[in-house]
């Protein structure tokens, strides 16, 4: 039988498509009868495997738009495992992000939800993110990961069970609770068949097609993270970190005007060239860019002295020149936020001179809460040495301890913020040799470790393991005890909040004086 030339081609264009889907079918990973999720083992039926795999050849099928979406994955995935782990919910939950957002940072469901995690405005607000005129932390990768970590880790709490606090995610607790009943609480393995919840079979399918991408996308940049308090404009931001204001808000739109406002820290992100850094490893000498900068292996014996700054004197009137000292040094504590210029003004003191005693800028502003030197820092703590915790820059180590940053800097060799990693011990007296290590200590989150400071605090009922301040499992706050010798201010930097936030919440109104043995509630976002 014979086929005319216009057969033939078609024949041909025929074999070679089937030829070339059979390459991109034997790419798409095979969904399994048996896979790990969160601790537990998912067993799935023929029926399910089929309903996965039809969805996984979805994701698969435009090797395009995989690509696309991966490159964003592999963006933002590292900030989103830290976090996760710092809020001690299972790493496999960020496959739900890819499923929920595609890692779109702006966007809308029909639903009206928003963002990476896709919350509505008072879901959000339940979880800590501020979404409101200025900001909206919804588009923030670091808080609405946070934010859907503290949601999923509450219905969590109820179940037992993380397949069941994950299809709440998409129900509710109250949906999930009358779907689920409680005969799946406590579960470690569960069988899926075509009856099972559509939305977990549908995160099965994207856990399984990108889970062998992630981290293998190659490129010269990645996100950096830093830490930003207002009040800044966003043209000020970007000329600081050198990127142009385009690129700033393209990566953070959570920035819904043109500036960033006072009350709290935020975490901001930018493009950066090179190769992302690592968490320090707790391994053998690793180098940082700089080959001055050499960590060991973690270090024993150390451990941060409390109540530190150190406060005496009049403590009844901290806001009046002459009435404390801070470590030994007269100070002063600021009553209200302002300026460098009008707070010199208020106590005295030419303003150059008291930037100059405290190592401010002209752009940094005074804190209600902190305390300010009005005389010369030392060149040395009265104690060795301190600790990283998350959330310190040089700047406030210096200030918590009276030393002088440019000191505290050459002392240990550590000129930048960025080259400060949680755990490491800086020496506060002594100047670290040229060829001497930097020090790693194995540093707990706050949220998962025992206070510093001589209060005790009994083990919270999710970590039946270790010591840690008691946390309220619906609202996750913290509840610390003054001990003596503790200052706002001090626990305030303890926690990585500020003491106006803590005034707030324990409405503490116009004053800073504790008692030992109070109370205060630090509310974790």
């Amino acid at each position: 039988m014979k086929f005319s030339f216009r057969q033939n081609v078609i024949f041909g264009l025929g074999l070679f498509f089937i030829f070339l889907s059979s390459i991109l079918y034997a790419q798409t990973p095979k969904v399994p009868s048996s896979i790990q999720f969160a601790g537990m083992t998912i067993q799935l039926n023929d029926q399910a495997q089929r309903d996965i795999q039809l969805d996984v050849d979805a994701l698969c099928r435009s090797e395009r738009f995989f690509n696309m979406k991966l490159e964003r994955v592999n963006l933002y995935m590292p900030i989103i495992e830290r976090v996760l782990h710092e809020q001690g919910v299972p790493n496999d939950i960020k496959y739900l992000v890819i499923q929920e957002s595609g890692l779109i940072p702006d966007a809308v469901s029909t639903s009206n939800a928003v963002g990476f995690w896709q919350f509505k405005k008072g879901t959000a607000h339940e979880v800590f993110l501020q979404v409101d005129g200025q900001i909206d932390e919804r588009k923030n990768i670091a808080a609405s990961t946070r934010g859907a970590a503290i949601y999923l880790k509450k219905h969590n709490n109820y179940f037992d069970n993380w397949v069941c606090a994950l299809v709440s995610y998409q129900m509710g607790l109250g949906g999930a609770k009358n779907y689920f009943g409680s005969k799946y609480n406590g579960h470690s393995s569960m069988k899926i068949t075509k009856a099972s919840h559509w939305y977990f079979k549908k995160y099965l399918a994207h856990k399984i097609a990108f889970e062998n991408h992630i981290g293998k996308f190659t490129s010269n940049q990645y996100l950096k993270e830093v830490s930003v308090q207002g009040p800044i404009t966003v043209k000020a931001l970007s000329k600081n970190l050198g990127i142009s204001e385009t690129e700033l808000k393209e990566y953070n739109k959570w920035i819904t005007g043109n500036k960033i406002p006072e009350g709290k820290s935020y975490s901001l992100v930018y493009l950066a060239s090179g190769t992302a850094p690592v968490t320090p490893l707790l391994t053998s000498s690793a180098s940082s860019e700089s080959n001055s900068n050499q960590y060991s292996l973690p270090a024993e014996g150390f451990k941060n002295a409390s109540g530190y700054p150190k406060i005496t004197g009049k403590q009844a009137q901290p806001f009046e020149s002459g009435q404390i000292k801070v470590n030994g040094i007269k100070g002063i504590q600021a009553v209200v936020n302002s300026t460098t210029e009008a707070f010199a003004e208020k106590i005295g003191i030419k303003e150059s001179k008291f930037r100059r005693r405290n190592d401010l800028s002209k752009n940094d502003h005074v804190q209600r809460g902190h305390y300010y030197y009005t005389k010369r820092k030392k060149s040395k703590s009265d104690v060795p040495h301190h600790i990283v915790q998350k959330g310190e820059t040089l700047w406030s180590i210096s200030q918590a301890y009276g030393i002088r940053l440019h000191s505290l800097k050459a002392k240990n060799r550590i000129y930048k913020d960025e080259d400060l990693l949680v755990g490491m011990v800086l020496n506060l007296q002594k100047y670290r040799g040229r060829n001497e290590d930097i020090k790693i200590m194995t540093v707990t989150p706050v949220n998962q470790q025992a206070s510093s400071a001589p209060s005790k605090t009994k083990a919270n009922s999710s970590s039946k393991q270790e010591i840690q301040p008691k946390l309220n499992p619906v609202s996750n706050n913290i509840t610390h005890t003054v001990s003596q010798g503790e200052t706002l201010y001090a626990i305030a930097r303890k926690y990585g909040v500020s003491v106006s936030e803590i005034q707030t919440w324990n409405n503490i109104q116009n004053q800073t004086v504790i008692k030992i043995g109070q109370k205060l509630i630090i509310k974790k976002n």
